[in-house]
């Protein structure tokens, strides 16, 4: 009996190292990391029937009288003969792993080959085999593989079902001494050697799972740190330089050696190898990507053919090509390029699905935003042409009176009410404009206020010129300063009292807006509402100061500020604090106007 167990520890050592080949293969771990449907269920059949196999073919011929023979491989066995060997271990981790159809039919597979190889234990042995693989198949059903404690359960199965074994030799085998004598000289080694084989092949097993939860969650970090960074850029929409700034993060964090973005029509952004033809701005080359803005479907290339790039010596070889949808309509496309096929495995397509999906839902995102702004700009808009219709027509009575008295005041009145109404169509149609055309905004309305009510209203800027061409949101400042004059000022104040000063410095990264008046203040009832929401007064409804808050909010986010500070019977200020990066205007915008 002793000298079997290191003859038997060899048969073991070699079924594992069989075990740790096939735990390097992509398609064993495939079939053990994922659920198990038909396909996979046979070919656990097949790999574990094959175990069996090898354990009867490897197993050690164990004699009448008991004596032992060690041969290389085991071909027949005499009629008084019966083998030791290891093959209840297969069985029993294919039954945990596969389920009932996976353990019924290994053990079929190793029963059937014990069968035939002969001795006087053939038909206890292979029923033996077969029924371990039912037990331990539906045993599995309830067994957590990945878990720490299932690998002591299956240890315990492993020795149970060897157990069973040598009780199912002693009731069928025969004659009862030769029985008796077989399982004295091998039913503690097989039993502690098919316990130890189970328990290190379990080892192989949840490593592989182990290994598996590990991949699974780096690519889960990695997907949302790189959902993370390309935020900011695809909530801008999808624009060259948005898509050059995420191709680059998403280059950065991937084994791709290109990135490409595109919307239906062209490259938006392609950074990495073949840049010399995959050029940004450029009309898509590859069939690859129109066939995947067609179908809005995934694909995937492994060779140059399959791409189809119309460059024939590409150096792009593999390709995985990601619809990117806004309300299920496919508006570009990202693409992960390699040099070699063999550098797009299983990982790197499923983080490019998952990337694919987060950046749809970010353009989604994106766009639902700029529905809502396009939504609140509206009302914005609106507002304005209630209030407009009545400034317009006072001023008309004001030039239409001074046309007899001065002509030539009323000359520059009407070119200044030219500069307001333009202002506010530019308003209109632009998201940001240039803080100078603000304030040629305030200049016009206030030109024709001071035409209105002569010396009763004085404006005093303290601007720094570095600020003047970046941008603010439009009908920011003139609000103000229209709510100053209707309700800051009572109607006897004249001259040099009634005073308006707006500033405009630099705070670090920061551009300070303040306008600040000198009139009657607002009371402390009405000042923490005012910004806030619209409120009832006789002063009036806070709409404009609402509506200027709300807009900073939706722009700026938390990098905006908006507050409001008032005395009774001193003056109210009113401070605004942007971010001077996110507000940049190009010279562009401000094309059609005279700075005069």
């Amino acid at each position: 009996m002793i000298g079997l167990l290191p003859l038997m520890l060899e048969r073991v050592g070699l079924l594992l190292i069989v075990a740790i080949l096939l735990s390097r293969l992509k398609s064993f771990r495939s079939i053990i990391y994922h659920e198990h449907g038909y396909t996979e269920k046979i070919s656990l059949i097949l790999i574990f029937g094959a175990f069996g196999v090898i354990s009867n073919y490897t197993g050690v011929e164990i004699h009448g009288g008991g004596s032992i023979t060690s041969q290389v491989w085991q071909t027949w066995v005499g009629p008084d003969g019966a083998i030791a060997n290891t093959r209840i271990m297969g069985v029993v981790i294919g039954g945990l792993l596969g389920g009932p159809l996976v353990g019924t039919g290994v053990g079929l597979i190793a029963g059937l080959h014990r069968f035939t190889l002969g001795g006087f234990t053939a038909i206890s042995c292979g029923v033996s085999s077969i029924l371990a693989g039912i037990v331990t198949g539906y045993i599995g059903r309830r067994i957590r593989i990945w878990e720490k404690r299932a690998l002591w359960q299956a240890v315990a199965i492993g020795i149970l079902m060897e157990a069973a074994q040598m009780g199912i030799i002693l009731l069928v085998a025969r004659p009862l001494e030769a029985s008796l004598a077989l399982v004295n000289v091998i039913g503690v080694p097989m039993i502690v050697i098919n316990g130890f084989g189970t328990f290190l092949f379990m080892l192989i097993i949840q490593s592989i799972l182990r290994e598996e939860s590990r991949t699974r969650a780096l690519q889960t970090q990695k997907a949302f740190s790189i959902a993370d960074e390309t935020l900011p850029f695809f909530r801008q929409g999808l624009n060259p330089d948005s898509c050059r700034e995420a191709a680059a993060v998403i280059m950065k964090w991937t084994n791709a050696d290109a990135i490409s973005i595109t919307d239906r029509k062209r490259v938006l952004a392609h950074i990495g190898a073949g840049a010399d033809h995959h050029i940004s701005l450029e009309s898509l080359s590859t069939r690859l990507t129109r066939d995947v803005l067609d179908t809005g479907k995934p694909g995937v290339a492994e060779s140059r053919g399959q791409i189809q790039c119309s460059k024939p010596d590409c150096v792009l070889q593999a390709a995985i090509v990601l619809p990117l949808q806004v309300r299920e309509e496919t508006v570009g496309t990202l693409k992960l390029y390699f040099k070699r096929p063999g550098r797009l495995d299983r990982a790197d397509k499923e983080l490019a699905e998952g990337l694919g999906k987060l950046f749809s839902t970010q353009l989604e995102l994106a766009e639902a935003e700029r529905q809502r702004r396009l939504l609140k700009d509206a009302e914005i808009k609106a507002l304005q042409a209630q209030v407009h219709p009545h400034f317009l027509f006072n001023a008309f009575n004001t030039i239409s009176s001074l046309c007899r008295t001065d002509p030539e005041k009323a000359r520059s009145l009407l070119l200044q009410l030219s500069v307001f109404f333009r202002s506010n169509l530019q308003g209109a149609r632009q998201f940001l404009i240039p803080l100078y055309k603000e304030l040629e905004h305030v200049k016009a309305y206030l030109a024709i206020e001071q035409a209105r009510f002569p010396g009763k209203y004085t404006l005093r800027l303290d601007i720094d010129p570095a600020l003047e061409p970046i941008g603010v949101p439009p009908f920011t400042l003139q609000p103000l300063v229209e709510n100053a004059l209707r309700y800051a000022f009572p109607s006897q104040t004249h001259g040099e009292n009634a005073l308006i000063v707006l500033r405009a410095y630099r705070d670090g990264e920061q551009m300070v807006l303040a306008a600040q008046d000198n009139g009657r203040g607002i009371v402390p009832e009405l000042l923490d509402a005012l910004g806030s929401k619209t409120v009832e007064s006789q002063q009036g409804t806070g709409t404009a100061l609402y509506n200027i808050r709300k807009r900073i909010d939706e722009i700026y986010g938390a990098k905006g500020q908006f507050r409001i500070e008032s005395v009774p019977g001193e003056g109210t200020t009113v401070t605004i604090r942007l971010p001077v990066q996110h507000s940049y205007v190009e010279e562009p915008y401000a094309e059609s106007f005279d700075r005069g």
